[in-house]
């Protein structure tokens, strides 16, 4: 498979991410008529969704916003809403806590991701919106779209593409397009 191809029109408010075939933990994404690999959890995907199960939600997630490394990446074509992360800034993944499945700021002392990850994850992340309007206990925090690691290496449940195919499909994005991972 072409790293990337083009076909038809397709639908440019829906990116649907597919299995691979022969791998659970690897995806092709295609969006706008533009079909790229990608990686999703270790555990495959799952319709049962827990908090550090490893596994990406078989889900329709609109995108809410996004994150960016401004020091690392510059000129982000996009429509969706973008902030510059900082050093401060720290996702909440403690489901007993009352900002689970939030941004929160440092110093925080319970379980929590970084956002300014010195492995350049999150350069691009955007936040997809699993169990974020609607949050339950357990169910699941950080489900980004980001970008990817060496060889494609699975996630933690995220979704994550290169960097070239995350600036290919950011331009076509906005606030509400819905990443459906079947």
């Amino acid at each position: 498979m072409a790293h990337f191809r083009k076909r038809g029109t397709g639908s440019r408010g829906v990116v649907t991410v597919r299995a691979a075939p022969r791998c659970s933990t690897r995806a092709i994404i295609n969006f706008g008529g533009i079909t790229v690999p990608a990686a999703i959890g270790r555990s495959g995907r799952s319709i049962l969704k827990r908090e550090g199960d490893g596994a990406t939600p078989i889900a329709a997630m609109p995108l809410l916003y996004g994150f960016t490394r401004g020091d690392r990446v510059r000129s982000l074509a996009t429509s969706l809403p973008i902030r510059r992360i900082r050093k401060d800034m720290l996702w909440c993944d403690q489901p007993e806590h009352a900002s689970y499945n939030r941004l929160v700021k440092a110093p925080f002392h319970r379980s929590h991701e970084e956002m300014m990850r010195q492995d350049g994850l999150y350069d691009i992340c955007l936040v997809l919106d699993w169990n974020i309007t609607s949050r339950r206990r357990h169910r699941g925090s950080a489900i980004f779209f980001h970008l990817i690691k060496p060889g494609y290496q699975p996630t933690a449940g995220c979704v994550a593409v290169s960097l070239a195919d995350m600036r290919r499909l950011i331009r076509f994005m906005r606030k509400g397009t819905v990443v459906r991972v079947l």
